[in-house]
């Protein structure tokens, strides 16, 4: 990735930041293995559609009705993944690392959504995505993950070979309030 991807970049009312190397598994299972993963990632992975879970340093996200998406720091995925094979080895699951497939963005500000309305399709009035809502979606034509961490800030998921794209495009719609 460029320079200008490590730099924060803001403008009046919103501000864009690549996030630090952080660990991602995809998740997927029945409901028996979600309860295993759910002590071995020490968060209860979220059954409600499109919402997320967290605490402390991590984050499970619901992606669809047998998968989330897990967020924890790079440092920790070692142990991440021994406690869950010791307790989801015998369960039908899947667990995989995307760690280095995925880039994570925060755009945050009381701008932070009208600067995302630029390219994405959804409402994200705070009554129709609430903080803690999540969803993969597209941002102009790559598609990301979304989930509104809190009510001005969004942490954006995208596959690291569109990221330059998609912080291209963040930062051009950031020019209309001063960048």
């Amino acid at each position: 990735m460029s320079d200008v991807m490590d730099a924060t970049i803001g403008a009046d009312g919103v501000s864009l930041e690549t996030l630090p190397p952080f660990g991602r598994f995809i998740f997927r299972g029945p409901e028996g293995a979600v309860q295993a993963m759910s002590e071995a990632f020490g968060i209860s992975l979220p059954r409600e559609a499109c919402r997320s879970t967290m605490a402390a340093d991590r984050a499970a996200l619901w992606l669809g009705p047998d998968e989330w998406l897990l967020l924890a720091p790079a440092a920790g995925l070692e142990s991440i993944d021994a406690e869950a094979e010791d307790r989801i080895s015998q369960l039908p699951h899947s667990m995989v690392d995307v760690s280095d497939r995925q880039v994570g963005l925060r755009l945050s500000g009381r701008r932070a959504a009208t600067v995302l309305s630029g390219g994405v399709p959804l409402d994200l009035d705070p009554s129709a995505f609430p903080v803690g809502m999540c969803t993969r979606t597209v941002l102009a034509k790559a598609e990301i993950v979304l989930w509104r961490a809190a009510p001005e800030s969004f942490h954006i998921e995208v596959w690291r070979s569109f990221a330059p794209y998609v912080h291209g495009f963040l930062r051009e719609h950031m020019r209309e309030f001063g960048n």
